[in-house]
């Protein structure tokens, strides 16, 4: 019978090795093609990798927590039935489903210079590598890589501390404990102090100070009970790289907010009027968010510093708008990234945003369209929402969100009025822009918005 050797998949343009999290199938189970097989973590994105073809798997070559380098065999899977010779199928990244993907895009995040390798050259870290060193105050000079070209990976890291725990345990010498003091004086000699005048009698001596009782060991802390109708979910994956992604992002963006009020009548006109035809045209409703995408995108171009990268040194200022668009779920939340979102029409943002929310619901998504991302815009308010402090993704300079929509009495001319009215809530840092840029990206986003019409061309 012939057989299939799995080689480990490239999951990203800048992505060459990835750590086996966990095989779904073991030796002797059958595999079904593009049916997962195992999770592959790497610095950017935990995937499940589907099998290339059917059969049953034979061996795995590479076990979990081992960390392999893109194009390494992992597994021998046996075709039952093929009579063709044995042949080597290499996964296709696009083919890797993320599970749970990150919730934060990583879009060039602001690092320090690269270290330099012990042979002289550049050696570069992964965001991930630098982030997990950080934590645990790890020197990445002292670490020895064993990834591809000897890149140092997350797991040399912990590796690493691992060892130095070890290492360093004994080393600490044990402080003797207060009860095992000696009541005498030591019989070691004293440091040499000045002399002083002989003791009086006994009888006129004064009263010695009292003794300072030593202060009795602590006790160690009972556990806390658990009530029982509490409940402990382990952090999974992705919840744990969230967590270290907005960490990463309050403590090294200061960030700063403001918010505007937009009449939306001319949208809500437009939408309504194009709504039937766009519905039966493309196959999907048309919403609210294409046009604030659309307002953001404009203004983007009209004030490019927001459009922006903050590093050690210098504001990278972008030449092209690669525009994330937040998509939720109930266990997490991803940032899909439109390429090139500036050449698109409304309804070309339209088809873009329901084609990655589709296949980021599916988990069809791949690795290199969740980063790259210039600039972000959320939509809390298809919740409900009136007002968002959104985290700022590492790497720019700030987020858009918007806010339901709701009717509301307005003043217009001295009047009365009910109009649909929207707050868009903008984060930005404040490294990069102040509070005058940051108000004029902002008005110019509400104008845009409040100059749409029921005649403004949608394609």
């Amino acid at each position: 019978m012939a057989s299939t050797r799995v080689t480990m998949p490239q999951l990203g343009e800048s992505v060459h090795e990835g750590t086996i999290s966990r095989w779904l199938v073991k030796p002797g189970d059958q595999v079904v093609e593009f049916e997962p097989m195992l999770e592959v973590d790497t610095d950017k994105v935990n995937a499940e990798v589907p099998a290339p073809v059917t059969g049953v798997l034979k061996e795995i070559l590479a076990k979990e927590g081992e960390t392999v380098a893109a194009g390494a065999e992992i597994a021998i899977v046996e075709l039952r039935g093929d009579a063709e010779a044995a042949a080597t199928v290499e996964l296709r990244a696009e083919d890797a489903r993320p599970v749970q993907p990150a919730a934060v895009a990583p879009a060039a995040p602001s690092t320090p210079a690269p270290p330099i390798s012990k042979d002289g050259g550049e050696h570069r870290y992964s965001p991930g590598v630098l982030l997990l060193a950080e934590e645990h105050g790890v020197d990445l000079a002292r670490v020895e890589g064993t990834g591809l070209g000897g890149r140092v990976t997350k797991r040399d890291v912990r590796q690493f501390v691992e060892a130095q725990g070890s290492t360093a345990a004994p080393a600490a010498p044990a402080a003797p404990s207060p009860a095992a003091a000696p009541s005498a004086p030591p019989r070691s000699p004293r440091p040499a102090v000045p002399p002083v005048a002989p003791a009086a009698p006994p009888a006129r001596a004064s009263a010695p100070a009292p003794a300072v009782p030593a202060a009795p060991p602590p006790r160690p802390s009972a556990p806390v009970p658990t009530p029982a109708e509490d409940q402990a979910v382990p952090l999974s994956r992705m919840r744990k790289l969230i967590a270290e992604n907005v960490t990463r992002s309050k403590t090294t963006i200061p960030h700063a907010w403001q918010t505007q009020e937009v009449d939306m009548s001319g949208v809500v006109a437009n939408r309504n009027a194009n709504k039937p035809a766009f519905q039966q045209r493309e196959g999907f409703s048309l919403t609210y968010l294409p046009y604030v995408v659309a307002a953001a995108i404009a203004s983007l171009r009209e004030h490019p510093e927001v459009n922006a990268t903050f590093t050690e040194s210098e504001i990278v200022i972008h030449g092209s708008v690669h525009l994330g668009v937040s998509v939720g779920f109930e266990d997490t939340l991803l940032v899909p990234v439109i390429r090139s979102a500036d050449s698109l029409s409304l309804a070309g943002l339209a088809r873009a945003v329901h084609d990655l929310a589709t296949r980021a619901r599916n988990r069809r998504l791949t690795a290199d369209e969740l980063q790259g991302g210039t600039f972000t815009v959320n939509n809390s308010g298809t919740f409900g929402t009136l007002f968002s402090y959104s985290v700022i993704n590492p790497g720019q300079a700030g987020i858009l969100t918007m806010e339901a929509i709701v009717q509301r009495p307005v003043a217009v001319s001295g009047m009365i009025a009910i109009k649909p009215m929207m707050y868009l809530c903008f984060s930005f840092d404040h490294r990069v822009l102040d509070g005058l840029q940051a108000a004029r990206f902002l008005t110019s986003c509400r104008t845009w918005l409040e100059a749409v019409t029921v005649e403004t061309p949608i394609y």
